[in-house]
């Protein structure tokens, strides 16, 4: 497992039970606000379905992972079962749930961008 991964598992880690957050929070989370894909990879790849509690990590709208036959997700089953809310049968209620972990400087700046890197010409 790559540095790449060990932090994002870092941060869902640290996702409270009964919240959920999204792909790109967590990208954004460990610096590297482009790699939303990249943490969905990394969720993929977990070992332990448990340690990350990887069901803790939706889409940016909300959505879960649907069954092709129509049945419950595991993942949806995970999060009702910590009394995550829905708004319908595959979305979170964002509004209710949603958790950020956001640091900031002494004026309030977001710390958790290398914005030197991020807006590189070569990239």
């Amino acid at each position: 497992m790559g540095s790449f991964n060990d932090k994002v598992y870092e941060v869902v880690r640290e996702i409270p039970y009964g919240r959920v957050t999204t792909y790109g929070a967590v990208a954004r989370a460990i610096g590297q606000p482009r790699k939303a894909l990249f943490v969905g990879f990394a969720m993929h790849s977990s070992a332990d379905p448990d340690d990350p509690p990887c069901h803790r990590v939706v889409y940016k709208d909300g959505r879960v992972f649907e069954n092709e036959d129509g049945s419950p997700s595991l993942q949806k089953l995970l999060l009702e079962a910590e009394g995550v809310p829905f708004v319908d049968d595959t979305h979170v209620d964002l509004d209710a749930c949603l958790w950020h972990r956001v640091l900031t400087d002494e004026i309030g700046r977001p710390t958790d961008i290398d914005w030197e890197r991020e807006m590189a010409e070569d990239q």
